[in-house]
C-alpha cells in the first residue's frame, strides 16, 4: 500500500523557518490536489494549504504570506516553506493527497504527520 511520507519538522524559535516535504513512498499513477494540514492539541485539524497539478494554490487565513506551498509533479513531491514561525504555528502537520496508486480508481492519502514546535 503506497503512503505518503512527510519529512522537514523539528523545533525553531519564534520568527524562525522551517521547510517541510511529502511524497508518495514509491511511484504513482496520478496526484490530483495535495495539500498541508495541522492540528495542535486540543484543537481540531484545520487546512494550511493546498496545490493543484496545474499550480493553483490555496491558504489558510493564519498563514496566508507566511507559508508557501510547491509542487514538483515530476516527483509528486510538495513542500511548505514556513517563515515567521510562532508559537502559534506548533502543530502535527499531515500531508494529504488525492491519490491514484495504479490507474484503477482515486482515494484520499494521508500521511502520519511531522511535529512542528515553535518554542524559545
Amino acid at each position: 500500500q503506497v503512503q505518503l511520507v512527510e519529512s522537514g519538522g523539528g523545533l525553531v524559535q519564534p520568527g524562525g523557518s522551517l521547510r517541510l516535504s511529502c511524497a508518495p513512498s514509491r511511484s504513482v499513477f496520478s496526484i490530483n490536489i495535495m495539500a498541508w494540514h495541522r492540528q495542535a492539541p486540543g484543537k481540531q485539524r484545520e487546512l494550511v494549504a493546498d496545490i493543484t497539478k496545474s499550480g493553483n494554490t490555496n491558504y489558510g487565513a493564519s498563514v496566508k504570506g507566511r507559508f508557501t506551498i510547491s509542487r514538483d509533479n515530476a516527483k509528486n513531491t510538495i513542500y511548505l516553506q514556513m517563515n515567521s514561525l510562532t508559537p502559534e504555528d506548533t502543530a502535527v502537520y499531515y500531508c494529504y493527497a488525492d491519490m491514484n496508486p495504479s490507474g484503477s480508481y482515486y482515494f484520499d492519502a494521508w500521511g502520519q504527520g511531522t511535529q512542528v514546535t515553535v518554542s524559545s
